[in-house]
């Protein structure tokens, strides 16, 4: 029996898992190479653009561990990820944005791949993650990954510290170009293959035709200024985001934003950018990493409240009901569904799920 450190790696059939299953395998870790299916059939004419868990992408994991040498086997999480497809539908319907790719970290790659890891021993997971991982005085630290264009600790901000305790990123203190060159240079068959985008159980890149794949049912009505005042129709709330500027159709002169949504009452509101301006954001289901939740007081953070946004200087607090974020400054495309990740630095310190936001001389909108 080995006694080399045995971990589960997570491999979609990309580069990035491909490569970062290689490095943990020239440092001696007994792997095993492992692809969650996610039940969602995928046109190889799409898979080669989008996808992350077609037949094809199967394959070239399984080719990518035959090359490695490590035992390899296909997950079947399609019930799983049906779960994840009924919150993104629930989620739209409630006039909130989702992030999947957040939810499946935790409930599945952190979540579930770690039970999986412990049923075969293992002393924990890896994965192709951009983020960087520490442990100082025995809590884990995460930090953004060293390419800041790649970085993906964003969505790291609800897994659990426990969970990511006993994982590994190998990928954090590279460029993506190195990756991709590494992965050359040894021979890997996904050297050239692109990166998957966007979310994997959306392949046509376009929600709507899940909405209707799924039958969801709409809720038409108004679109409204800011005060009241019927500006247009439209065809349903889910099919509108917090921040959108375009495909509304409503002209004007300047231009107009989403900046409510009231699916009960069948409103999207638009209004001008500087109506989109939130003061502060009510919070639920707190994660913090590698420090203690602040007891009835305030902790100075920066805030990342979508993906690929820059952090912006805020103030939590826990004094009230609800946890709260007031931004220094009002801060645009503020969405009820999303997560907002807490950093000091480019450290990862936590976060929770955007619940409700209040604009100045308004009420909570979520």
């Amino acid at each position: 029996m080995s006694t080399k450190p045995r971990f589960v790696v997570a491999m979609s059939g990309g580069v990035d898992s491909s490569a970062a299953a290689w490095i943990l395998a020239q440092e001696g870790l007994d792997l095993v190479g492992l692809f969650m299916r996610n039940g969602v059939h995928v046109a190889e004419h799409e898979s080669s653009k989008k996808s992350c868990c077609s037949v094809s992408d199967a394959r070239d994991a399984r080719m990518v561990a035959a090359h490695l040498g490590i035992p390899f086997q296909a997950v079947d999480l399609k019930d799983e990820f049906g779960g994840i497809i009924r919150y993104f539908l629930k989620e739209y319907a409630r006039g909130r944005t989702p992030n999947p790719c957040a939810v499946c970290n935790r409930d599945l790659k952190f979540g579930r791949l770690m039970r999986f890891a412990r049923e075969l021993g293992a002393e924990g997971v890896a994965t192709g993650h951009y983020a960087q991982l520490d442990v100082v005085d025995g809590r884990v630290h995460v930090r953004r990954g060293v390419d800041h264009t790649k970085d993906q600790s964003y969505q790291l901000f609800c897994v659990a510290e426990d969970d990511l305790s006993r994982t590994r990123l190998p990928l954090g203190g590279l460029q993506k170009t190195a990756v991709r060159a590494l992965a050359r240079e040894v021979g890997l068959k996904t050297s050239e293959k692109k990166d998957s985008q966007e979310i994997c159980f959306v392949p046509s890149n376009d929600y709507r035709n899940l909405l209707k794949e799924h039958g969801t049912e709409l809720h038409p009505g108004d679109l409204v200024d800011t005060s009241g005042a019927v500006l247009g129709q439209h065809a349903g709330t889910e099919l509108f985001t917090i921040g959108q500027r375009r495909g509304h159709g409503i002209s004007s002169e300047e231009p107009l934003y989403v900046v409510a949504i009231e699916p009960d009452a069948g409103r999207v509101v638009l209004g001008s950018r500087a109506e989109c301006g939130v003061a502060s954001a009510l919070l639920e289901e707190m994660n913090w990493i590698g420090v203690d939740s602040p007891t009835n007081g305030e902790r100075r953070v920066l805030v990342q409240h979508r993906y690929r946004h820059e952090p912006v200087p805020a103030t939590f607090s826990n004094a009230g009901a609800k946890p709260e974020i007031v931004f220094d400054e009002p801060e645009v495309s503020v969405t009820p569904g999303q997560g907002a990740a807490f950093y000091e630095g480019d450290r990862l310190i936590g976060g929770g799920w955007i619940d409700a936001t209040v604009r100045a001389g308004a009420a909570p909108v979520g």
